[in-house]
């Protein structure tokens, strides 16, 4: 596994291109927000959504990635530092997976996590 830098957030290939894909099929937005909220059974949990210029904020960082700009809030950012975001495929399951090593447990049904 790579070694995580705690100051940084990460994308692999993957990911950038999954999000890419998702959003030229959305038509209408620029970029992904990426971040961190509580809820959950192990307390946080990550979201996704879709976000056009005039939604950014100025507590948010801008990732520039490929063809994809990713938003990423100042606070959630304090808890994604030093992760990679992934998108995997195993089997029937697919989708965005973070190896945050922030994370101290996360719950059975890897939805939530504690930090």
């Amino acid at each position: 596994m790579d070694t995580f830098s705690p100051l940084e957030l990460r994308f692999s290939e993957k990911a950038i291109l999954h999000f890419a894909t998702s959003l030229k099929n959305n038509g209408k937005s620029d970029g992904v927000r990426i971040g961190v909220r509580k809820a959950g059974c192990s307390g946080f949990e990550y979201f996704f959504e879709f976000v056009e210029t005039e939604q950014a904020s100025v507590n948010d960082f801008i990732f520039n990635e490929g063809e994809c700009k990713i938003y990423v809030d100042k606070e959630s950012l304090n808890y994604l530092k030093g992760s990679l975001v992934d998108y995997s495929e195993d089997g029937l399951n697919q989708g965005i997976k973070f190896h945050n090593p922030n994370a101290k447990a996360v719950c059975g049904c890897g939805e939530s996590f504690t930090i």
